[in-house]
């Protein structure tokens, strides 16, 4: 019971207790409902005054909003209508400045741009909104005259800054080239500011269509660059055309020994000589002194031959003008390579190969003219078959081929017909080239001297092919490529187990070999005595063979002709048994085969034999020598050969033949026909083949 009540106790006091928090609660209750509502009313409040507000201000705020656009639109008309005016006065404001012109001692360039800017502007205002204008009539006129006097102000620069580089100055930039293998800045004729000026003016006429400055500025150059390359060449010709002693400094083909009162050159053009003229005084020293060991004739002493590739003045004229001609090539290309680095800041991409080719066609004219110029004069040497002179053609040629890729490089953006140009001077050296070899040829088929040496010792003709081909070894490369153009040279070459390109000039000193040959057999035809022909032939033969093996023809040609040296032993073998075959009449004297004597006691027939046949062999021992000691055997080891042949032919069967009818008392007088020992007739052969005896 007292449990229940406890309970119910704490229910109470927990009811009351909750009863006084709901109390509490709603007074809290109804105090919030009373600040809400005292906010609803102030915000009622509020709103009303700002409603009343809003009805005050707006009215206000529209008309100000419609003042400032009032106002805006007044601006922006008093603006157009300043620009308006000022497009009207544009003509009055820049007259003053148009009239003077850009340029010094007139108006800066930046502000004559600027007065044409503004003369552009108006134009362009008038044409769309009065295009019947009197304003832009004067306005346009103004622009125009502008535009001309700014062509005017890009020429003057140009002209000012036009002079041409002089040759000792090009001729340092082309040994340098040539010397150096590193690619050095090239030179400007334009000092930066002009070429500032020069670049704002072109962009400036460019973007306002008026592009007459471009024919400008190619005319002025390429003006310029054929000034600059004609003054090379009259100093070419002035260097040259001092000679002492008839004899001309052409680098070329040089004396073999300078004279020393020769004028010296200029430095600059003494380093580019040296570069052309070091193999060509090799070229000619080997030549001299292969010509005077093999044949004791010198290059100095001059001998009357068709063939002759020694040249006279006339001929080192023309080496000179071919070397002239291949500086001004080089020349040509180097300007070119200066006018397209100078081109390349002023006029824009799309517009350089048009205005190049305007700067290099008059130049290249004169080159291809120059060029036609002298192969119609090596032509005329081809004809008097002064094939010497003609040989520097292929330097030439080699020169320029190997300019070729530079030059193309150069020239790839230029029109077909520029390119054209050079290749039609590298067709035209190499058709010369081609007829001079194959004429070369032709002049040994159709060679018409009669004259031969009387001692049957080597002959000019057979000296002055093997220079001529000699010379040809330092152009092996060219030639083969000049060949190898030709059909008859490449369907040969396609025929060879073993073709290389060195093998068309093989196939070339073949034909020449050949038909030298030819020309030497016929020759000899008109030597009565038989000895002395098979001599002439067996001179040249060896001096042939010789000289092939001295130098690489004999490389080249075992190329073509894998036997070719075989085929000269045996000429050499068989001309020195057809020579032997002068002995007959001799040995038939001393013959010891058919039996003579038949006893003891000599007949009067037998000794009469005896008689004749040392009397015999006395008169022909005699004559022979008498003859051959005039024959002539230039070279020593052939020389020595012969004799020793002859001593082995002859002394055996004379020794047997003396030494079994001397001891015979054939006659009283034995000393009459006994008048050689064998020893003696040994000596006698010794002295064959020596005038000095």
């Amino acid at each position: 019971m007292n449990i229940f009540e406890e309970k119910n106790s704490e229910i109470k006091i927990k009811l009351e207790k909750e009863q006084e928090n709901l109390k509490l609660l709603q007074e809290r209750l109804n105090k919030s409902k009373e600040i809400t509502n005292g906010i609803g009313g102030i915000l009622n409040s509020f709103e009303q005054r700002l409603s009343r507000l809003e009805d005050t201000i707006l009215p206000v705020y529209n008309d100000t909003e419609r003042l400032q656009k009032g106002q805006h639109n007044i601006d922006q008309t008093l603006r157009l209508l300043d620009n308006v005016i000022s497009y009207y006065e544009v003509s009055s404001e820049v007259e003053n400045v148009i009239e003077k012109g850009p340029g010094e001692g007139a108006v800066d360039l930046q502000t004559y741009l600027e007065s044409l800017k503004r003369l552009a502007n108006a134009q362009k205002y008038f044409e769309k909104n009065i295009s019947q204008s009197v304003e832009l009539i004067n306005v346009s006129s103004f622009f125009h005259k502008g535009n001309d006097k700014l062509n005017c102000e890009f020429k003057t620069i140009l002209d000012k800054y036009n002079a041409p580089l002089l040759p000792v100055v090009l001729l340092d930039l082309m040994s340098e080239d040539i010397s150096s293998k590193e690619q050095k800045p090239l030179p400007s004729q334009i000092p930066q500011n002009a070429k500032e000026n020069l670049v704002k003016i072109a962009k400036w006429l460019l973007e306002n269509n008026r592009d007459e400055f471009l024919t400008v500025y190619g005319k002025v150059r390429g003006s310029c660059l054929q000034k600059s390359l004609t003054l090379l060449r009259n100093h070419q010709k002035s260097v040259s055309g001092g000679s002492v002693h008839g004899v001309s400094s052409s680098p070329m083909l040089k004396p073999k020994f300078q004279n020393r009162h020769e004028a010296s050159r200029k430095p600059s053009t003494r380093r580019l000589q040296n570069v052309f003229e070091r193999k060509a005084n090799k070229m000619f020293l080997k030549a001299s002194q292969t010509l005077e060991h093999s044949t004791g004739l010198s290059l100095g002493a001059r001998r009357a031959s068709h063939l002759d590739t020694s040249g006279n003045g006339e001929d080192y004229d023309n080496e000179q003008e071919m070397e002239n001609y291949l500086v001004c090539v080089i020349a040509l290309h180097k300007l070119m390579q200066i006018e397209q680095a100078l081109m390349k800041d002023i006029i824009t991409p799309a517009h350089q190969p048009r205005v190049f080719e305007l700067i290099v066609r008059e130049a290249m004219d004169t080159i291809v003219q120059d060029g036609e110029n002298i192969v119609a004069k090596a032509k005329k040497c081809i004809q008097r078959h002064d094939f010497g002179t003609v040989l520097v053609v292929f330097p030439i040629f080699k020169q320029m081929t190997s300019l070729k890729p530079e030059f193309e490089k150069t020239v790839e953006q230029c029109d077909l017909h520029v390119k054209q140009k050079f290749d039609s001077i590298l067709k035209m050296l190499q058709s010369t080239g081609v007829k001079a070899l194959e004429d070369f040829i032709e002049s040994l088929r159709s060679d018409s001297v009669t004259q031969l040496p009387s001692d049957g010792t080597v002959h000019e003709l057979t000296s002055n092919v093997i220079m001529f081909l000699e010379q040809l070894l330092d152009y092996t490369d060219v030639i083969c490529k000049v060949l190898s153009e030709e059909q008859n040279y490449s369907r040969a070459l396609d025929k060879m187990v073993k073709g290389s390109d060195k093998a068309l000039l093989g196939l070339y000193i073949k034909k020449v070999l050949v038909q030298l040959n030819h020309a030497l057999v016929s020759k000899s035809e008109q030597y009565n005595d038989n000895a002395l022909k098979a001599l002439f032939r067996l001179n040249n033969n060896n001096y042939v063979l010789k000289s092939l093996q001295r130098t690489n023809l004999l490389e080249l040609y075992l190329i073509s002709e894998p036997k070719c040296e075989e085929y000269y032993y045996k000429s050499i073998q068989d001309y020195k048994e057809a020579y032997s075959q002068s002995w007959n009449k001799l040995l038939h004297y001393i013959n010891c085969d058919d039996p003579i004597v038949h006893g003891d006691k000599l007949k009067d027939k037998e000794r009469g034999v005896i008689k004749e046949k040392f009397a015999g062999f006395n008169k022909e021992i005699e004559e022979i020598s008498k003859v051959q000691r005039g024959y002539s055997v230039p070279d020593i080891e052939l020389r020595e050969s012969i004799k020793r042949d002859n001593k082995e032919l002859i002394i055996p069967k004379y020794n047997a033949f003396f030494n079994r009818f001397s001891i015979l008392h054939f006659t009283k007088n034995p000393e009459k026909y006994i008048k050689h020992k064998p020893d003696e007739v040994s000596a006698v052969i010794d002295r064959f083949f020596d005038v000095a005896a």
